[in-house]
């Protein structure tokens, strides 16, 4: 199977994740082999992009039960959503930023649920890791980095369980989260495809960027990102910021002069002003 490169963040672990550590791709793959149901969390503008087909793969062959969450409906215009419903199924629309969807979605679940396996009738897996004991329906949750695996849990719990930041890669560990006596959630590391992942090729690096895979604070050279983004949205990102210009060098002069973002002499500080652009794009305030 292809190795995954995972995000790395900081929050809380499960108890037994404190005693023992493993690696992200381990963890990662334990958490598709010991839940019944794989919520795939991806960003409603680019679900292809944000898609893992090869965990799909796995989850298919192992015959778990998937659910395709589409989050960040709300910056995606209603024909775009059109086409995405007969390409994916069973499918949840959601907004976390908007808690729309979020009741649809645990009921879907509860209903997937039905079909699994009796859990007093299933084999106690010893991983003690991810289940120890615990032999409640568990729900995983995977996903492109920054996709908003944490708070769509939180939210389907309704309580602040899992830890939850802005900037990629924040969910380091595991994390188990109640949803009902006989069903529990699993939070996960955010994951890129190795194919997608690089620290050297600019268009990977940019094209992870974009897609929310590196946060605007640690992307190198983010006015290379900034470009890219101009390329195919720059009709968005003119009317968000209401200028006219004619390239990504040039916006970044007006957004910066905007902003003040600026250096001694007046000069525009060219990395400052693309990672607040690229801040305003990360958090879906330029609609595409």
């Amino acid at each position: 199977m292809k190795r995954y490169i995972f995000s790395s963040r900081r929050t809380g672990h499960i108890e037994n994740m404190r005693r023992q550590r493993v690696k992200y791709p381990e963890v990662a793959k334990r958490i598709v082999d010991t839940s019944d149901i794989i919520l795939e969390v991806m960003d409603a503008r680019f679900p292809e992009e944000t898609r893992n087909r090869k965990l799909e793969e796995e989850i298919e062959k192992q015959g778990k039960k998937i659910i395709y969450v589409l989050n960040k409906s709300d910056l995606v215009k209603d024909k775009e959503i059109n086409e995405i419903k007969g390409t994916l199924y069973p499918y949840a629309l959601i907004s976390c930023t908007n808690k729309s969807g979020i009741k649809d979605l645990r009921n879907l679940i509860r209903i997937v649920a039905k079909k699994v396996e009796n859990p007093e009738k299933r084999e106690i897996k010893k991983d003690k890791i991810i289940n120890g004991n615990d032999n409640r329906i568990k729900v995983g949750a995977i996903g492109y980095p920054n996709t908003g695996k944490s708070s769509l849990l939180n939210l389907l719990a309704r309580r602040g369980a899992a830890g939850v930041g802005p900037i990629a890669g924040f969910t380091k560990n595991v994390q188990k989260i109640k949803l009902t006596s006989d069903i529990v959630l699993i939070d996960s590391p955010g994951v890129i495809p190795e194919d997608q992942y690089s620290t050297t090729d600019r268009r990977k690096i940019s094209e992870s960027t974009i897609f929310g895979g590196k946060s605007y604070t640690q992307v190198r050279e983010p006015e290379i990102v900034i470009n890219e983004i101009f390329k195919k949205y720059s009709e968005q990102v003119k009317k968000y910021y209401n200028v006219e210009v004619e390239d990504s060098d040039e916006l970044i002069e007006k957004v910066g002069h905007m902003k003040k973002i600026l250096s001694k002499g007046g000069i525009v500080n060219i990395d400052q002003t693309s990672r607040e652009i690229l801040k305003d794009w990360q958090l879906g305030k330029i609609k595409t």
